[in-house]
């Protein structure tokens, strides 16, 4: 069954949100963090911090929240076999600003890599596949100075830094993934309104939750 594009939104990392404390992480793919109330949302951005024992550092970092409850989210960690993990850690979520006066978007699409491998024994052209290239995700917009979303990609091209996006369909699922702004431009014309569009330029995976 087909989604409707209208109502699809767009979002740039900013600052970071409220932290969620006491969050208790249970071993196992994935891995289950246990906080009651936690009011984070599938495709949120965490930072985790706090986790204790000896793999610590597999899950001290950044994640893609997934599988949400009331009480429970997860991350895509393979934690099976970890212990000493405590019950104290930490998921600091980044806020989101909304790219305002989007009119169209094409992607995240891409492709990897196919490099060969035949050899004398062959009966047919051998192959592997290299790694995925996701490509880029570019918007038509509203050229609007004012809209802050649109000032965040402004400058986060001016700066050229890494952000983090998320694309939210009407369905409710969301397409995350980190990139550059590579291009940002505006266009007009008489009796016409001023458009626009940004490229962004996709570094890694894009996680669909």
């Amino acid at each position: 069954m087909s989604i409707e594009s209208q109502g699809t939104k767009l979002e740039i990392s900013g600052t970071s949100g409220s932290a969620v404390t006491g969050c208790s992480p249970a071993a196992g793919y994935p891995t289950i963090f246990t906080k009651t109330s936690h009011g984070l949302s599938n495709g949120d951005v965490v930072t985790i911090s706090g986790v204790t024992g000896g793999n610590a550092a597999y899950l001290n970092k950044v994640w893609v929240v997934k599988y949400t409850t009331t009480n429970t989210f997860a991350v895509d960690c393979d934690s099976t076999g970890f212990t000493g993990m405590g019950t104290a850690a930490v998921a600091t979520p980044l806020a989101w600003l909304e790219i305002g006066e989007v009119t169209d978007w094409d992607g995240p699409g891409g492709s990897a890599t196919m490099y060969e491998t035949t050899h004398l024994r062959s009966e047919a052209k051998e192959k592997k596949i290299g790694l995925m290239d996701e490509g880029q995700l570019t918007l038509s917009i509203n050229w609007e100075p004012s809209d802050t979303g649109q000032q965040a990609a402004r400058t986060a091209r001016a700066n050229r830094t890494e952000k983090s996006f998320r694309l939210t369909y009407t369905d409710g699922s969301k397409a995350t993934f980190d990139g550059y702004v590579i291009g940002m431009s505006s266009s007009g014309g008489v009796d016409n309104k001023v458009s626009g569009s940004i490229t962004i330029e996709i570094s890694g995976p894009v996680e669909y939750a």
